[in-house]
C-alpha cells in the first residue's frame, strides 16, 4: 500500500501539511528537503528521540536523511513520562545548544508524545524558536499529540502546565512504526481515536464499533482511515482556535478527570495517558447522564465499546479519592476564576463545555463509582 493522505491545518502563514502513510520514515529525507531549502540543503537536522523509537526507527531516518544530502546528529533522551520535565528539558537544552545550535537548524521530533511534548518546547525557546517537525511513531500521537502545536512539560502541580503553543513545520504520520508498539500502547491511542468521534461525529463512533478491533489487530486499511479521520477533525478544531479560547477546549473530553489521575498516580506507567483518557471519558458521560445532559444509554455504550476493545473504563484499583482528584482538578490549565471548567456531553458526538458545574455533583459521581467498584 503506498497510498499517501496529506491533511492541512489551515493557519495562515503557519500552515502545514500532516501526511499519513506506510514508510514514510525511510523517506522523510525526500519530504523534510524542501523545507529547508531557504537556509540551504546543508543545514543541520537534529534528531530527538527516545531509546527504546531509536532501536526500531533511527537507523531508517538517519538513512534517509543521509541519502538527501541532509547533515545530522541525534539526540536520544531516556523513555517515559518522567522525562517530560524540567530536569530533562534542561539537559536536552544542553544538548541542542552545547552541540552548536544555529537558527538555520531543524529540529525533528521522533517519537511518542512525550518526545513531541518536550522537543516541541524545547524548538520552541531555543534561540527564541527553531523549525521542528514532527514524526510521530504511537498512534496516540498520530492522532493527537503531534498536531496543533501544544508543547510542554509536566510539573508536581500537574500535567503539561509549562509549555507553549508553538507549530511543527510539518507531520509525518508512518502508520508502518504501528507495527512495533505494544498492544497496550495501541490501546492507549486508541482512546483518542475514540474521544474524536465522541466530541462531534457520532457516524465516526459507530465505525469504530464496527472496524475499531481490526484497527487495533493490525488492519492497515482501517488504521489508515482512522488516523486520517482523526487528523483531519482536530486540524479543523485547531484552525478555528489555535489557542484553546473556545471550541478547541471540546479536545479535553476526558482530559480533567484523567490528567487528575495521571498526576495522582506520579505520571507513572501503571496509568497511561490513553488509559487515564478512556477512564476519564467515561466519567464525563456518566457525570454528565448524572445532572440530566446525557442518556444513561449513552454512556453505557461508551462504557460497552471501551471493554470490548480492551480499555479500562473504571477508576478502580489505582487508589484514588475523590478528595484527591478534585484537589488535582484546581491545578488545571482550565480553570478560569476558580472554576474548574468540564468537558460534558449531550449525547455521543455531542461534546459540550460546561464552566460552571457544581463541584459537589463531582464529588457525588467519584465517591459513588470508586466505593461502588472497590466493592468485590
Amino acid at each position: 500500500m503506498t497510498e499517501l493522505r496529506t491533511i492541512e491545518v489551515a493557519l495562515g502563514e503557519r500552515s502545514y501539511e500532516i501526511r499519513i502513510g506506510r514508510g514514510l520514515i525511510a523517506k522523510a529525507g525526500a519530504h523534510l528537503a524542501p523545507l529547508l531549502g531557504a537556509h540551504g540543503i546543508a543545514a543541520e537536522v537534529i534528531v530527538v528521540t527516545d531509546r527504546n523509537v531509536a532501536e526500531h526507527h533511527l537507523a531508517a531516518l538517519e538513512e534517509s536523511l543521509r541519502a538527501s544530502g541532509i547533515s545530522q546528529r541525534t539526540i536520544i533522551l531516556e523513555p517515559g513520562e518522567q522525562s517530560k520535565d524540567f530536569a530533562h528539558l534542561a539537559r536536552l537544552m544542553d544538548d541542542l545548544i552545547g552541540g552548536g545550535l544555529n537558527r538555520d537548524a531543524m529540529v525533528v521530533a521522533l517519537g511518542g508524545g512525550v518526545v513531541g511534548d518536550l522537543t516541541g518546547f524545547a524548538a520552541a525557546i531555543a534561540l527564541r524558536g527553531v523549525d521542528f517537525v514532527q514524526i510521530p511513531t504511537t498512534l496516540l500521537s498520530q492522532v493527537d499529540s503531534s498536531v496543533g502545536g501544544k508543547t510542554g512539560i509536566n510539573t508536581a502541580h500537574g500535567k503539561n502546565l509549562v509549555g507553549v503553543f508553538y507549530q511543527p513545520r510539518m507531520v509525518l504520520a508512518d502508520v508502518s512504526a504501528l507495527e512495533t508498539l505494544p498492544r497496550r500502547e495501541l490501546l492507549a491511542g486508541y482512546a483518542e481515536i475514540v474521544k474524536y468521534g465522541l466530541i462531534r461525529d457520532a457516524g465516526f463512533f459507530g465505525w469504530l464499533e464496527e472496524h475499531g478491533a481490526a484497527l487495533i489487530e493490525g488492519d492497515v486499511a482501517a488504521r489508515m482511515e482512522a488516523v486520517a479521520r482523526s487528523c483531519r477533525a482536530k486540524a479543523e478544531v485547531v484552525a478555528a482556535d489555535e489557542v484553546e479560547h473556545g471550541e478547541r477546549a471540546l479536545l479535553n473530553l476526558g482530559h480533567t478527570f484523567g490528567h487528575a489521575m495521571e498526576t495522582e498516580i506520579g505520571f507513572s506507567d501503571r496509568l497511561l495517558h490513553g488509559e487515564a483518557v478512556a477512564i476519564g471519558m467515561v466519567l464525563a458521560f456518566e457525570l454528565s447522564a448524572q445532572l440530566g445532559l446525557c442518556p444513561k444509554a449513552d454512556a453505557r455504550r461508551l462504557r460497552a465499546h471501551l471493554d470490548a476493545v480492551g480499555l479500562p473504563a473504571d477508576a478502580a484499583g489505582y487508589g484514588f479519592t475523590a478528595d484527591a482528584l478534585i484537589a488535582h482538578m484546581h491545578h488545571d490549565k482550565k480553570v478560569r476564576g476558580g472554576q474548574i471548567t468540564f468537558i460534558l456531553a449531550h449525547g455521543i458526538g455531542e461534546a459540550v463545555i460546561a464552566p460552571d458545574v457544581d463541584l459537589g455533583e463531582v464529588e457525588r459521581l467519584l465517591t459513588r463509582t470508586l466505593a461502588a467498584h472497590r466493592v468485590g
